[in-house]
């Protein structure tokens, strides 16, 4: 933007709130974002089992918002909340009625972050993953962002090679790919 007297200034960019489940899906997404937002990525995962994992995949987190250059900020570890939300669903397939409540209830926690915090919006690295179902994960984020009032970036972060770069620049910057999804019930 140009103020006329020949100097440009910067435009502000719309705070996003990024929902993040691990560091290595994160740095695709927050490639493809940060030249237009001003991200902060957000670790709230409460299906990752066991706790120890749980530390591994904050910690990577932590350094891949270092490394991009973008704030951080997680959230309490609260997995006996989401086993009971989650209980009776152990035997559902993989991407089934217990990862709908799980994304129901990571992106509730992310909507009300997003708006306590003034974020213009909110969005996750989810739909990254090769196996996510983007469309159920964005019809959820439509829905929590109409309960809460704080507007979701729908994406489906795995298309134009988005998967592909993520584990380019995870290999790049020495981060472990994790074999599974986080919960108890995928490993």
């Amino acid at each position: 933007m140009n103020d006329g007297g020949g100097v440009k200034k910067k435009v502000d960019r719309p705070r996003l709130l990024l929902h993040v489940c691990c560091g290595p899906c994160a740095l695709g997404v927050v490639e493809r974002l940060r030249e237009d937002y001003e991200i902060t990525c957000y670790f709230y995962n409460p299906n990752i089992h066991p706790e120890a994992e749980y530390g591994f995949r904050l910690d990577q987190t932590r350094e891949i918002s270092r490394i991009m250059n973008v704030s951080f900020i997680d959230d309490e570890y609260d997995a006996d909340i989401w086993f009971e939300k989650t209980e009776g669903q152990k035997d559902e397939p993989e991407g089934g009625k217990r990862c709908e409540i799980c994304f129901d209830k990571r992106l509730q926690r992310t909507a009300r972050k997003a708006k306590l915090v003034k974020a213009d919006c909110f969005g996750t690295t989810l739909t990254i993953g090769p196996q996510k179902n983007a469309a159920l994960i964005n019809a959820i984020g439509k829905r929590v962002s109409v309960e809460v009032g704080v507007p979701f970036l729908e994406g489906d972060w795995k298309k134009n090679d988005g998967f592909k770069r993520s584990v380019e620049l995870s290999k790049e910057h020495g981060l472990i790919r994790q074999d599974y999804c986080g919960c108890k019930y995928s490993r």
